[in-house]
Order: C-alpha cells, then structure tokens, then sequence
C-alpha cells in the first residue's frame, strides 16, 4: 500500500468515526420519557474531535505525498 492508499483509508475511517458519533448524537432527545436513551456528550465530543484530528493528519499525508512526487518529477525532469 503506498501513501496514497493509506492516507484514503484513514479519511474513510475518520468519516465513519464521525458518522458513528453523529448517527448516536442524533438520537439525543431531552423527552423525559426517553430517558433510558442517554447519550454520554463529553464521549461524543472527544469522539468528534478524533474524527477531526484523524482527518487531518491523513489529509496532511497526502499532500505531503503529493509535494513528494512533485519533487521527484522535478528532479528526473
């Protein structure tokens, strides 16, 4: 696997740690009568916050590998 494909797995990760977090931050309701139903904000809050930082850090990959094979065509070219 090169960069590339690494740095896409992990912004497919990322997105799905989000969708997670986002799908049981959606079923937050403040009816009484569902109050079995809790949904612990601060493990959500750090939960979208790793999303965040994954994201990142997987986006900064890729450009960093693109600035790489930028620099390799230049020194061939």
């Amino acid at each position: 696997m090169n960069i590339y494909g690494a740095g896409l797995e992990g912004l497919h990760r990322a997105e799905a740690k989000l969708q997670q977090s986002a799908a049981r931050l959606a079923q937050v309701t403040t009816s009484p009568a569902n109050f079995q139903d809790v949904v612990d904000l601060s493990n959500e809050a750090v939960a979208l916050l790793l999303a965040e930082t994954s994201f990142k850090a997987n986006l900064e990959s890729i450009e960093t590998a693109a600035e790489l094979d930028k620099t390799i065509i230049d020194l061939i070219g």
